[in-house]
C-alpha cells in the first residue's frame, strides 16, 4: 500500500472546518470521486468532504480508513470503490469481503450513519470484466439488503447504458473516467436514490 501514501498524507493533512449547520457528506473511493470537480457545487445543501484518492482499490480504502475518514466526522458516507480491484483481476468475492470490512470500520468509528455505496461502473475500458463487475455489484446489494439498514445500494450502473450497450458519451476518451455528462448523471442518480430523502429531515 506504500504507493498510496503521499496522497493519503495529503488528505490527512488538509485542515477540515468547523461543522456548520448543514449535514456533512464524506465521498471516499477512487478516482471517479477524486475527478469531480464541481462535486461541491452538485450538492449545495451538504457540507461536502472528498476524501477519495486516485487509483485506490477497496481494500486499500479499508487499510486507510482510520487515517482520513473519522477525523472528518461524517453524517453521511457515500463510497465508490471496487473498479480498480476488479481491473486488477481481483476476485469478486475478495471485493465483496473488503466491502464487509468497510461497513465494520464505518460502523466502529463513525457509529450507525447512513451509507450509499455506489454500483461499480462498466466502462468501455474494461468489458473484459463485464461479468466481474455484475457479480460483485449482485454479492454486495444482496449483501445491504441482507445485513446493513443503515446502507442504500445506489444502482448507477443500469442508467449508463443505451439499448444494452455502455452510453459512451458519459465517459471521457480513455474510456473509464467519467465525462462531464457522466457526472451529471451520477449526481441526479445520487440524489434521487439516496440525499434527497435528508433534506426534509433537516
Amino acid at each position: 500500500m506504500f504507493w498510496y501514501e503521499e496522497e493519503i498524507k495529503r488528505l490527512e493533512n488538509t485542515i477540515i472546518e468547523p461543522k456548520s449547520d448543514k449535514l456533512r457528506l464524506v465521498l471516499y473511493g477512487s478516482s471517479s470521486l477524486t475527478l469531480w470537480n464541481k462535486i461541491q457545487k452538485d450538492f449545495p445543501p451538504f457540507d461536502v468532504i472528498n476524501q477519495a484518492f486516485g487509483g485506490s482499490t477497496l481494500a486499500a480504502c479499508c487499510w486507510f480508513f482510520e487515517r482520513v475518514i473519522p477525523r472528518c466526522n461524517p453524517d453521511i458516507i457515500i463510497i465508490y470503490a471496487g473498479d480498480n480491484d476488479l481491473g486488477d483481476r481481483r476476485h469478486p468475492e475478495e471485493v465483496f469481503l473488503n466491502f464487509q470490512n468497510m461497513m465494520q470500520l464505518i460502523d466502529k468509528h463513525c457509529g450507525n450513519i447512513p451509507v450509499g455505496f455506489i454500483s461499480i461502473k462498466n466502462s468501455i475500458a474494461r468489458l473484459n470484466i463485464f461479468d466481474s463487475i455484475k457479480f460483485t455489484n449482485k454479492l454486495i446489494k444482496q449483501e445491504i439488503e441482507k445485513n446493513y439498514p443503515n446502507c442504500t445500494y445506489l444502482e448507477i450502473n443500469e442508467a449508463m447504458f443505451v439499448k444494452d450497450a455502455i452510453d459512451t458519451r458519459l465517459f471521457e476518451a480513455d474510456g473509464l473516467h467519467l465525462s462531464k455528462k457522466g457526472y451529471e448523471l451520477w449526481k441526479n442518480k445520487i440524489n434521487e436514490l439516496f440525499l434527497n430523502q435528508f433534506l426534509s429531515n433537516h
